[in-house]
């Protein structure tokens, strides 16, 4: 009886819904805006009602729909070359990242060694430092090492770990009982083989968290391939985006379609991952 009176009535949850919806309506304009701009003709953009009165309701439906646009958009630059790019970036820093970040955390969540608190405080300590600190003599180094307009200085980094990735993976590994590992050890099994077959599979939730936010991170890099590619046939989605608007500044309507086209793969990727990507925020606040 308490748990049932606990629970919201229908008009609250309508309340809710209504409140959030209302909350949520800023962030879901500009969305709108660009998918409706990128419908319409580059004269129905400009005209009134157009991108001076863009958010108006009447604004936002375009007559008539113009899907053209989108395969202006692709054949203009040469998007499938940037996506492919883009693709492999994504592919080959996941795998890196999360596999890398799962052996380290793995390392501080369940080995003993001299000085493991004081390493670990010293790898998240890391996440304080701006990026633009270190800019220049890591530029320095790869450019030293020979990478330089190559995809190397973008993915050999995120195979030495990440240490925001680090750390959610340890935290979950913590919750995960010891006795498992124990039991593992009983068997005869190594340390490796108890970290690939016992932890790995019951840190899915974790994983899949930490793997969409590196693919999203590294979906939308725009200063890491700015700052070390120089052939355009490597350029990736976030950065030929640039080079389009710099060529095609004033085709609006095929701008916005291609802002459609990049932003399209991770709204789709957010909606299928997310029960998994909330249950993994969610279990990585255990044992400190």
């Amino acid at each position: 009886m308490a748990s049932s009176a606990l629970r919201p009535t229908r008009m609250q949850r309508l309340l809710l819904h209504a409140a959030l919806l209302v909350l949520g309506l800023p962030f879901v304009l500009p969305l709108l805006w660009m998918v409706s701009t990128s419908l319409k003709t580059n004269a129905q953009v400009f005209s009134t009602g157009g991108i001076e009165e863009g958010l108006s309701l009447a604004a936002l439906i375009p007559h008539p729909v113009r899907w053209q646009n989108y395969a202006d958009a692709w054949h203009s630059v040469p998007f499938a070359t940037y996506l492919k790019n883009s693709l492999l970036l994504c592919a080959a820093n996941v795998t890196g990242a999360i596999f890398s970040s799962a052996l380290v955390a793995y390392g501080f969540a369940r080995l003993r060694f001299w000085g493991r608190d004081a390493l670990f405080i010293l790898v998240i300590s890391t996440l304080a430092l701006p990026a633009q600190v270190t800019m220049i003599p890591v530029f320095a180094l790869f450019r030293f090492l020979g990478w330089y307009g190559t995809f190397r200085p973008l993915i050999v980094p995120l195979c030495l770990g990440n240490a925001f990735f680090i750390f959610l993976l340890r935290q979950f590994f913590r919750t995960i009982p010891e006795e498992l590992s124990e039991a593992g050890r009983i068997d005869g099994a190594s340390e490796w083989r108890i970290f690939w077959q016992l932890v790995l599979p019951l840190a899915k939730p974790a994983l899949a968290t930490c793997a969409l936010f590196q693919f999203i991170y590294t979906w939308n890099d725009f200063f890491g391939p700015l700052l070390y590619l120089n052939d355009p046939s490597l350029y990736t989605l976030a950065y030929g985006l640039e080079q389009f608007l710099s060529s095609y500044g004033g085709e609006w309507a095929q701008l916005m379609a291609g802002a459609c086209i990049f932003t399209a793969p991770v709204i789709v990727l957010f909606f299928l991952a997310q029960r998994t990507f909330i249950q993994g925020i969610a279990t990585t606040g255990g044992k400190m």
